[in-house]
């Protein structure tokens, strides 16, 4: 009977293992182009880029598509490579070091800043046009974005960004080159803004 019944766990094992696993998703970084060296001098300030807030739906790692008017879903087997404020907030970095007028650090760095970039993420998903225009998806990415004086704790400029890059195509792949050509546009935005308030507070 010991047997028999050892040699029925063992059958149970070997069919477990046989079940179909689930593919794990597809992870994507979100692409960056350089942007070009600011051609005034150098500010001496430095500036603390903050993570973005962002509501529940739009905090995560799943790439957002908005396929008709108030109706978010998720891409089928694809994430970003991390949660969607993190991307956002290290490519504002990475442009603002690019662009070379201002000593920049993330939220994590233990140094202090004179002036933090504080934000709330409002959108980062792909929309597609009305049905009648038979165009592919467009993606948006809206920010609303503040200065904060630290020293005084005093705000220096408030605004909000909104970035509309078209895709080449429906495939994922297109999309998410879409949005890094937005997320592009939206880091020189900010860091032009940016750096002239700084320049002048």
């Amino acid at each position: 009977m010991r047997r028999l019944a050892l040699l029925l766990l063992a059958s149970t094992l070997t069919a477990c293992t046989l079940l179909p696993e689930s593919e794990p998703p597809s992870l994507h970084l979100l692409p960056a182009t350089p942007l070009a060296p600011a051609q005034s001098a150098p500010l001496e300030a430095r500036l603390r880029v903050e993570t973005p807030q962002a509501p529940a739906l739009l905090s995560g790692a799943r790439i957002l598509v908005m396929p008709e008017p108030n109706r978010l879903q998720a891409y089928a087997g694809a994430r970003w490579s991390d949660r969607t404020p993190l991307l956002l907030r290290d490519r504002l970095v990475e442009g603002l070091r690019d662009r070379g007028r201002l000593h920049v650090q993330d939220d994590n760095s233990p140094l202090g800043a004179d002036v933090a970039l504080v934000s709330d993420l409002r959108a980062f998903h792909s929309v597609y046009p009305p049905a009648e225009a038979q165009g592919s998806p467009v993606a948006v990415i809206r920010l609303d974005a503040s200065l904060v004086d630290e020293s005084q704790r005093r705000l220096l400029a408030e605004r909000r960004f909104e970035v509309r890059e078209p895709s080449e195509g429906t495939a994922v792949a297109q999309v998410v080159e879409a949005f890094g050509r937005a997320a592009d546009e939206l880091a020189l935005a900010i860091a032009e803004w940016s750096e002239e308030a700084m320049a002048t507070r």
